[in-house]
């Protein structure tokens, strides 16, 4: 916005000076939290001037400052009143300060920063992210980059802000490989409608998980935007409907933790809960840790004495800082000069930075496609596991491979060959976990009339064909983290997690009735039925293929066989209608 929209130059320099003079600056904060579990990650420190006047809006404060000259001492004073808010509000969780980049580099910046000043406030590095914004203009990339790198190895983290709002973004990320990028607004509103803000987002998600980088998505305004982030997978959020900003901490509302956690019930529920979906922490093991001080020759002995050893983490207050494997420490020391030239060099000299690190809720069947893509050189090394972004463990890849192939074949096991939906095996886990559920749901069977008549007249090979196509029919119409089975023959099952399903039974029912016709010659369609011997050897008329379904709710009943024998009963009234229909108990 233009400043001299607002006032004349030197009015506004006045104020501004005064703002600063003053200490007119107020932080407010709003919180960052995980959309897995709603829990609070961290709290985005946010500086206001006066209250009522237009140095109130902080896009038109920084602009001032910018101009003026006065950005240092604007910073400074925020800085110096979000550590002071912190530690009076008894704040643990992180502190995300935005940073100008060209302020980042500045030596009075640094001093600011120093171990023993931030440890007046209560505060230490690892617990401090630099919200570097994507729309400011980086003046030397060198000097700026070397500042970052300077910030990372004191355990701060790196942010970029604004990610989307900007030209520069991509570029950012690639120079200073940030810990976390903040999805920008305009990126986010009306993701749950926007198919192609959709794919960019799934595109940040996947360059995320394959860089080690977490996502935050910013201004989440409503409910639905937020459902559909949870369903990308998209790490953290913040945003009205979470929470406005204020400068007194409070829990995060009820109702939107609710929300959270029962989108990620139904997310985990996705693919019907198979085996693939074994986490990564299933197979991690522990693995000794080093300080990165420790002497390259003093590793190089440990390695020396135990041929098992195939490299060591390298950790500094729980995080991994980086790996160094067998071959990548012989590769280094081998050579005429190799081992006389790092003999008594600390690893952190040699060690890796750019290795795979996964969070420990990573489903197996995901880190094995992001192993396999990494360089060849780096092919077949471990991959740390991570929880809270805490050193966990390791996993290698002949124990990653081993136990995917394992999961495979459980999984070919106990899917039905014909429709490729889970088997009685799972059908029966999922509905014992239904029937526990404290959470409301309906349990549709769906069973095809006169289906036999219908293998007895056209054959099994056909008959098949019917099943594939109606298996599709109700792939397409339920939603993806829902639970579709298939109990054999032309029985199904889903469990859908909606109180009213009578929509969904009246789509399916639609395009089954659409679907059939296609399975008949034109005769019996014209005449509307075939003729063939009943279960008695007496020829007889059997109508069109149809589809009975009926819906159960599962708090009402205490096991398994409860809900089939009730099932049963419902199916046998829904049958004796005419044609496709559905009935709820």
């Amino acid at each position: 916005m233009e400043i001299n929209e607002f006032s004349a130059e030197d009015e506004i320099k006045n104020i501004l000076s005064n703002i600063i003079k003053n200490e007119a600056i107020k932080t407010v904060f709003q919180p960052i939290i995980s959309l897995r579990d709603a829990s609070v990650f961290g709290y985005e420190a946010l500086s206001r001037g006066p209250e009522g006047t237009m140095m109130q809006n902080p896009e038109f404060l920084f602009n001032c400052a910018i101009q003026y000259d006065m950005l240092w001492e604007l910073e400074l004073l925020c800085r110096t009143k979000s550590f002071e808010a912190m530690n009076k509000a008894q704040i643990k969780e992180k502190l995300f300060l935005n940073v100008n980049p060209n302020i980042i580099n500045d030596v009075k910046f640094r001093k600011g920063f120093t171990k023993n000043y931030i440890s007046k406030f209560s505060l230490q590095p690892e617990n401090i992210i630099f919200e570097i914004t994507e729309k400011g203009t980086v003046k030397d990339i060198d000097d700026f980059k070397k500042a970052v790198q300077h910030y990372k190895a004191q355990d701060y983290k790196i942010a970029i802000d604004d990610a989307g709002a900007g030209l520069s973004g991509l570029n950012m990320i690639s120079t200073i490989h940030p810990h976390f990028i903040k999805l920008d607004m305009n990126l986010i509103r009306d993701v749950n409608t926007d198919i192609i803000k959709q794919a960019l987002v799934k595109s940040m998600c996947e360059f995320a998980t394959l860089s080690n980088t977490h996502l935050i998505a910013e201004g989440i305004e409503t409910k639905e935007e937020l459902l559909k982030l949870i369903e990308i997978g998209v790490h953290y959020g913040q945003g009205y409907f979470i929470q406005r900003p204020s400068a007194v901490i409070s829990p995060i509302p009820s109702a939107v933790q609710e929300i959270i956690k029962h989108a990620n019930k139904k997310k985990n529920r996705m693919n019907g809960n198979k085996i693939s979906n074994i986490y990564i922490n299933n197979i991690c093991t522990s693995l000794k840790t080093l300080n990165s001080s420790i002497k390259i020759y003093q590793v190089e002995e440990m390695m020396y004495k135990d041929i098992t050893i195939q490299g060591f983490c390298i950790t500094e207050n729980e995080r991994v800082l980086g790996v160094i494997t067998r071959d990548q420490l012989y590769s280094k020391i081998s050579g005429q000069y190799g081992y006389s030239l790092y003999y008594k060099e600390p690893i952190s000299s040699i060690m890796s930075t750019t290795f795979l690190s996964v969070d420990y809720t990573m489903p197996i069947h995901v880190v094995v496609r992001m192993a396999m893509q990494r360089s060849p050189k780096n092919l077949y090394d471990f991959i740390t596991v991570t929880k809270d972004q805490k050193y966990l463990g390791i996993v290698t890849v002949k124990d990653l491979l081993e136990n995917a192939t394992q999961i495979e074949i459980i999984n070919a096991k106990q899917l039905n060959p014909l429709s490729e939906l889970p088997g009685n095996v799972m059908i029966e886990q999922q509905l014992k976990e239904c029937i526990q559920s404290k959470e409301d749901c309906q349990l549709l069977y769906f069973d095809i009339d006169n289906f036999k008549a219908y293998n007895d007249v056209y054959g099994f090979e056909k008959g098949d064909d019917v099943i594939k196509a109606f298996s599709s029919i109700l792939k397409e119409s339920i939603p993806s983290n829902e639970f579709i089975g298939h109990i054999g023959g032309d029985d199904f099952i889903a469990i859908i997690f909606q109180s009213d399903t009578t929509q969904l039974c009246e789509v399916i029912i639609k395009r089954f009735d659409e679907m059939v016709l296609h399975f008949y010659n034109q005769n019996d369609l014209k005449r509307g039925y075939i003729i063939t011997k009943n279960r008695h050897g007496i020829e007889e008329t059997f109508p069109l293929l149809s589809i009975s379904i009926v819906g159960i709710v599962n708090n009402r009943y205490e096991n398994v066989y409860d809900v089939s024998r009730k099932a049963s009963e419902l199916k046998k009234v829904c049958k004796q209608k005419r044609g496709s229909a559905y009935l709820f108990a």
